[in-house]
């Protein structure tokens, strides 16, 4: 699945969190595998990570909080900040502006399981998008032939799901969801620098 976490029109802290709760679930789901994003302008803050999981990770979606002291403004009183983790649906259809004429294909060397495979081919693939500056990659798959259509499935998925290439360029709920946050009851709430989880919802398996 696909999956979204922004920080929208919040402050440089929500953008610092959008970073650590990523790295957080990386952590938690080591299959995490970033396809693009959006950096803020301090060290390691983003906007938007965009990111694609094996596991059904429905359970993350909604509002998360981060609880930390702003080292970005000393003395101010809030320490509580907000991102939002959205699904984005994956389609089978090709975006109609994906096309050889505005997209530059780029293959690279991806590491393997491990062993005497490691970086022997230059599986991995990257492409970026002309129209939009969207750059998504692939690794997961070992043909460079099947990670081309992986990519390219994430970026028609991420095309459709934020409406970029419509004629009217209207701004999709996947981009702008930071002004619908609900702050009551967060699915996650971080805590400190290191972001330890100080409450999660329970799945039942």
């Amino acid at each position: 699945m696909i999956m979204q976490i922004s920080s929208g029109i919040g402050p440089v802290e929500c953008r610092v969190a959008v970073g650590g709760i990523y790295r957080a679930l990386k952590k938690e789901y080591p299959d995490i595998e970033q396809i693009t994003c959006n950096k803020g302008e301090v060290p390691d803050s983003y906007s938007s990570i965009i990111f694609s999981s094996d596991n059904n990770l429905s359970h993350l979606q909604g509002t998360m909080e981060w609880i930390c002291k702003s080292k970005y403004r000393p003395g101010h009183k809030r320490k509580n900040w907000y991102v939002d983790v959205s699904i984005i649906p994956e389609t089978d259809e090709v975006d109609e502006t994906v096309s050889p004429d505005n997209i530059t294909i780029e293959s690279y060397r991806s590491g393997g399981p491990g062993g005497q495979y490691v970086n022997k081919t230059e599986s991995g693939v990257r492409i970026t998008h002309f129209p939009t500056g969207i750059t998504v990659t692939s690794t997961r798959e070992r043909s460079q032939f099947m990670n081309k259509q992986d990519a390219i499935k994430k970026l028609s998925a991420i095309l459709k799901s934020v409406n970029i290439a419509s004629k009217d360029k209207q701004k999709n709920a996947a981009w702008s969801k930071h002004a619908q946050i609900q702050r009551g009851n967060p699915v996650r709430v971080y805590e400190g620098e290191k972001f330890a989880v100080k409450k999660r919802i329970v799945v039942d398996k």
